[in-house]
């Protein structure tokens, strides 16, 4: 299979991951106008099932290195396979959350103050399971993460309608999100052997891993995606008949954005076998600049804002880039 050797490819991967993570949720926006965020989130979990596939057979199953993908999920235990199914359902819930509040709040907030937080609780989570790299620095740059996430929520609560309603439940779950979101790699990671060129028997390889991950991500939908449907937190129930009365191009808009998210955690995952787990995760959840870029500037998300805002939205991208460049260099350190 495929491994990164070079610490500079794998922080090129997790740059990848970043934009990967950052752009998925523009698929939603594009999608057809009034298509409810419960029925795109079907597709997007089949985009991430596939692409995981696709990569397991292809980048997974060539080189001479590492155990090919077919034969990694032959041997591996009940524990690790799993550890990597809970992953994916923890990773699920977590992301509905997020869905629901991009589609309340929008992306210039859901992906600083969730993302942002589920970055700080897993560098904490997965850097106490595998210590490696400059511990002031790693956890100077999260600080500075913690910043941004303040800053963001600040210039939230300056738009038109921001302090009640609608609005606060934006707010509260995309925090939900975060502490969700901290603990699903930890799961993931768990499944998997450190070092990709040194196999461990019952454990899985980054693309077995991923893909197992991509199960539990659907699975688990056919629960929590189902439960949204008839409960949704906001607007009327909506049914599987509503989902299939979608065009082609309606659900392949959804496709697209789970094959964009699945190569962004694909790549995450071959990079931590080089970066450390903590660090690539750290990385890639600097998806968070990524949306809040596409938030402010291309869907104008704080046009109706205050004179002033601005100051806090500058404020909160210096924060997250120079706690991004803190977390990087921490693994040369």
């Amino acid at each position: 299979m495929f491994v990164l050797h070079s610490y500079a490819w794998a922080v090129v991967f997790c740059i990848i991951t970043m934009f990967c993570w950052g752009s998925w949720a523009n698929t939603q926006k594009l999608a057809k106008k009034g298509w409810r965020f419960e029925l795109f989130y079907w597709d997007y979990t089949i985009g991430v099932l596939l692409l995981t596939l696709i990569l397991g057979l292809t980048l997974g199953s060539n080189g001479t290195e590492g155990r090919a993908f077919l034969a990694d999920l032959g041997q591996a235990s009940p524990a690790s396979i799993q550890s990597a199914l809970i992953g994916g359902a923890i990773f699920n819930l977590a992301n509905i959350l997020l869905v629901a509040a991009i589609d309340i709040a929008g992306m210039s907030v859901a992906f600083p103050v969730g993302i942002g937080l589920a970055l700080v609780l897993g560098v904490f989570v997965n850097y106490l399971e595998h210590p490696a790299g400059n511990a002031i620095l790693l956890f100077g740059g999260v600080l500075l993460v913690v910043l941004a996430i303040i800053l963001d929520a600040v210039a939230y609560r300056k738009l038109p309608g921001g302090a009640a309603g609608i609005s606060t439940k934006g707010l509260v779950l995309s925090l939900a999100c975060g502490v969700t979101m901290g603990f699903f790699y930890r799961f993931v990671a768990a499944a998997m052997y450190p070092d990709f060129a040194v196999p461990q028997p019952g454990k899985l390889g980054p693309y077995a891993a991923v893909f197992v991950f991509a199960i539990g991500v659907f699975l688990s939908n056919f629960i929590l995606g189902t439960f949204i449907m008839k409960k949704p937190f906001v607007g009327a129930p909506v049914s599987f008949a509503d989902y299939f009365k979608g065009s082609f191009g309606t659900h392949l808009t959804g496709i697209l954005g789970g094959i964009i998210w699945g190569v962004g955690m694909s790549f995450n995952i071959i990079a931590a076998g080089r970066a450390t787990f903590s660090i690539s995760y750290g990385l890639g959840q600097g998806a968070t600049m990524v949306a809040a870029f596409w938030g402010v500037f291309i869907w104008k998300e704080f046009r109706s804002a205050p004179k002033g805002t601005n100051n806090y939205i500058a404020a909160m991208f210096a924060c997250f880039l120079i706690g991004l460049a803190l977390i990087i260099v921490a693994r040369t350190s």
